[in-house]
């Protein structure tokens, strides 16, 4: 392997996105950082100031006299300065720079999940990557300080980080948006009131990202209620495919990878590892109760809302090939307690750890994303909330609804078609469906579609909205 040679220089710099799409064995590279400081522009907006300028480096930390309000200018480092790259061989298998944004990038969940992102554990290997970081006026410091800590990891891979509270500087030409950010559920907050705060969120973040995202943008949104809350962002962004949008329901798959509840038969799986396992909480449960390890689990769905409605399908599911109703013929502790356990898995985890999830919803994220730029093994296929409108099941159209993908990692998925049904799956889908309609109905007023109205069928709240 090549080995690059990185010598300061001082000369006119270029988009670095220009620069990927033209690599020479010599070649002049952009890495920088840029802050978004809130200065007096209409409805509260950012303008972002960069450390490097298209026309000059400026020194690490100047200050410039003239008119405007005087701006503290902030460089951490590789992110401040151009560099001559003598890279041969190397070089040419580098892609063309990626555009991420993410929003709540100073909270726990992106905590764990940028340094994924940076480190190419996600975009692969020889994938350079531009993060955009979106946060608040109130998380302003935080996000640099998020920044130093990204600057000071030394990924190579990782060539341009900015942060901004303007959605509208934030997700330029992003091929990529991952919306965290959003509003716990307060002390006698009605479920209701959730959708209505946080639905105004994302509409503006849909807004946002139909002006000035890539045309091809792909939208994972995390924030919940995140079903209904991709809807809103998608209906808000008319200019972008309804297929990029999705709702996290991977965490539902991954959410307690490594239960702490181990029969004795199954002491010795965890002395080899267990621990560190890669296997959903479903795929688990399976594999418990099957006496089998997780990888031998495949073909499982979460259909439906992100709630305690969700429903997770053991019918199609497959253990070392086999039907799992073939492997485990008990129909009670299938429809009960492994169901149960599914849904409630969140509760249990903030019993035991005081606080909701969110190294696991980072690893979620991954594997949503993964899943997307990776082929489906063949056979296999993954769980997302996506799009209804055209799906072969009979579900609902026009709402967002986690169902079996596959994908050819391109980007793209497509829905399974060579599912099964049986009343109690039918039965279970029908009342995840109609919790989504009402759903919709109450947040009509952000999409366009009326004045909205509220009547949800009880309160499925899954404890991380809290």
């Amino acid at each position: 392997m090549a080995v690059s040679k990185f010598t300061p220089v001082y000369k006119e710099t270029h988009s670095l996105s220009s620069q990927f799409s033209s690599l020479t064995e010599t070649s002049v590279f952009n890495s920088r950082i840029c802050f978004s400081h809130p200065l007096p522009r209409p409805h509260n907006a950012a303008r972002v100031f960069c450390s490097v300028s298209q026309n000059e480096l400026q020194a690490p930390v100047a200050a410039q006299q003239n008119d405007t309000p005087k701006i503290k200018h902030e460089c951490f480092g590789v992110f401040c300065v151009t560099y001559d790259l003598v890279a041969e061989e190397e070089t040419k298998s580098w892609k063309k720079l990626i555009n991420v944004a993410v929003s709540g990038a100073a909270g726990m969940i992106s905590n764990h999940l940028l340094f994924k992102l940076a480190s190419g554990e996600v975009f692969g290997p020889d994938q350079p990557i531009a993060l955009k970081l979106l946060g608040s006026e109130r998380s302003f410091e935080a996000l640099e300080g998020v920044a130093m800590e990204l600057e000071d990891s030394l990924y190579p891979l990782l060539r341009e980080v900015s942060i901004g509270i303007d959605p509208y500087d934030v997700f330029k030409g992003v091929e990529w948006a991952l919306l965290i950010g959003a509003k716990p559920r307060g002390p006698g907050m009605e479920r209701a009131a959730l959708l209505d705060v946080n639905g105004q969120i994302f509409a503006e973040q849909g807004k946002a990202l139909n002006a000035v995202a890539s045309r091809n943008v792909k939208v994972l949104v995390v924030g919940n209620p995140c079903n209904t809350n991709a809807l809103i962002c998608m209906k808000n962004a008319p200019n972008i495919p309804p297929k990029n949008f999705h709702a996290l329901t991977r965490l539902d798959e991954n959410r307690a990878k490594c239960q702490v509840q181990i029969f004795p038969s199954m002491k010795i799986l965890f002395l080899q590892g267990f621990y560190s396992c890669n296997a959903s909480y479903v795929f688990l449960q399976l594999a418990l109760k099957a006496g089998v390890f997780y990888d031998k689990v495949s073909n499982v769905t979460i259909w439906g809302n992100h709630s305690t409605t969700q429903v997770p399908d053991f019918l199609n599911a497959k253990i070392g090939g086999v039907p799992a109703k073939e492997v485990i013929q008990d129909n009670h502790w299938l429809e009960n307690e492994f169901t149960q356990k599914v849904q409630t898995r969140g509760g249990a985890l903030i019993k035991k750890w005081g606080r909701s999830s969110a190294a696991s919803t980072a690893v979620s994220i991954v594997d949503a994303i993964r899943s997307l730029v990776t082929p489906t093994p063949k056979g296999d296929w993954f769980s997302t909330g996506v799009y209804t409108t055209g799906n072969p099941y009979g579900i609902a159209e026009d709402i967002v609804f986690s169902m079996p993908c596959r994908s050819e990692g391109d980007g793209d998925y497509e829905l399974v078609e060579d599912v099964i049904f049986d009343d109690y799956l039918r039965a279970r889908i029908k009342k995840s469906e109609d919790e989504l309609l009402a759903e919709k109905k109450c947040v009509a007023h952000l999409t366009g579609e009326g004045n909205a109205y509220c009547d949800l069928p009880g309160d499925t709240m899954l404890p991380g909205e809290m």
